[in-house]
Parts: C-alpha cells; sequence; structure tokens
C-alpha cells in the first residue's frame, strides 16, 4: 500500500511539472488517502504484534 502511494505521489508531481493541476491535486490526494490508511494499519499491527498471545518457550 505504501507502494502505491509513492507511485500515485510522483504521478502527482509529474502532473504539476507538466501543469495538469487537476490531476495532480487528485493524484496527491489518492496518495496522501493511501498514505493514512497505511499508517492506521501498520500501528494496528504493531500494537497487535505488541499485546498478541505468545508461547511460552518449549
Amino acid at each position: 500500500m505504501l507502494y502505491w502511494a509513492l507511485v500515485f505521489f510522483i504521478i502527482s508531481i509529474v502532473a504539476a511539472f507538466l501543469g495538469f493541476g487537476g490531476l495532480a491535486a487528485a493524484s496527491a490526494g489518492i496518495a496522501k488517502i493511501l498514505f493514512f490508511i497505511f499508517i492506521v494499519v501498520f500501528i494496528f499491527f504493531l500494537i497487535a504484534g505488541l499485546f498478541g498471545r505468545r508461547r511460552p518457550p518449549v
């Protein structure tokens, strides 16, 4: 998911450089949304990994 956020961010940079304002804004918005979803999922799995059930060593 972070990969796709970076892809849309690069598309928005290229589109802004070429003068496509609407496309650049839309791509930047998608990249921002994907980045925040990635952060939320990362934090969820980090907390789940810290507080998850662990077996005692055998």
